[in-house]
């Protein structure tokens, strides 16, 4: 299972930087929306990493600019594989939500929520790209896959 996640990881990571680097090169083409929908993103992951590690969380709305998300995806990226490495992804963490809910979820769901995060806002992201007239990347799994 560890692999696994490690893989899926690592595609976000890719995938990610590539559509820091689109962003940028478009940064005034945007709509109103990417970049805090690309912050979001960021924001949420290393928030689910610094709870998993004890960490100080962001704010999970708080816009960056488009160089400090890929900065900070990097950083979310190491701290999710030292997550993988070492612990136990069945391992039940507690933690309490931005709206000051407690809740008990393992690792392994914690992970794959992450993941599922991200596909989800880039999609939107994508979308958001196209109907600038901007040609997204490829951002599916089967593309880095290949």
């Amino acid at each position: 299972m560890k692999p696994f996640f490690q893989n899926l990881f690592e595609f976000h990571h890719h995938t990610n930087q590539q559509l820091a680097d689109q962003l940028i090169a478009h940064e005034n083409q945007l709509t109103e929306r990417s970049i805090p929908l690309f912050s979001h993103n960021i924001n949420a992951h290393q928030i689910w990493n610094a709870r998993i590690l004890g960490k100080q969380p962001l704010d999970v709305f708080q816009v960056h600019s488009l160089v400090a998300c890929k900065a900070m995806d990097q950083t979310n990226f190491t701290d999710s594989l030292k997550i993988i490495k070492a612990f136990d992804l069945d391992l039940k963490l507690t933690y309490t939500n931005s709206k000051k809910q407690t809740f008990n979820n393992s690792i392994r769901d914690i992970l794959f929520h992450v993941t599922n995060h991200h596909t989800h806002h880039r999609g939107q992201i994508i979308s958001d790209l196209r109907q600038n007239g901007i040609p997204p990347i490829a951002t599916d799994y089967i593309f880095y896959s290949r």
